[in-house]
């Protein structure tokens, strides 16, 4: 992937967004938490799993946006840099993303992303309607994703919160 240059240097911002394009993923999951008001627990992350030999890339995309973790996983061998503070998210990665844009179809989930993260960072995901809203859109981004909960069971649990 050839890095674009602005003025003599190498624009590493830019670089990161053609990267999380081919590499990263904005994901939402959700976690039964009955002490919630609604029992739901809405857990938005941006994240990038690379093989071990490439821990210096996520090292560095680490460092530039200064925030999130470095995990590996013994099971498939790869390292998972991931972002999971809503603060983080609406603060440094969204803004990112906003200014360097995603060209793939993977816009789309961003796009989703977006709005349930500033559901989340506004308290509105404890609102029944909303929570509708953000279990709608969460289920539309990454279709092959693996859930633990479907959307049928959050959206029955839903309904017994209405009445």
């Amino acid at each position: 992937m050839a890095l674009v240059k602005k003025e003599g240097v190498m624009d590493f911002a830019s670089f990161i967004s053609g990267f999380v394009d081919g590499e990263g993923c904005f994901s939402v999951s959700f976690n039964w938490r009955l002490k919630l008001t609604l029992g739901i627990e809405v857990r938005p992350s941006f994240s990038i799993s690379q093989n071990k030999r490439s821990l210096e890339i996520l090292n560095k995309i680490q460092k530039y946006f200064n925030c999130g973790g470095i995990s590996f996983s013994k099971k498939d061998q790869t390292y998972k840099y991931e972002v999971r503070s809503i603060e983080d998210l609406i603060r440094k990665i969204i803004p990112h993303f906003e200014k360097y844009p995603l060209q793939s179809n993977k816009k789309n989930d961003f796009e989703s992303f977006v709005f349930i993260c500033c559901k989340v960072f506004n308290n509105q995901h404890q609102n029944v309607n909303y929570l509708e809203q953000i279990i709608e859109k969460a289920f539309k981004m990454n279709p092959g994703g693996k859930r633990k909960i479907t959307k049928a069971e959050l959206l029955k649990h839903l309904d017994k919160m209405k009445v």
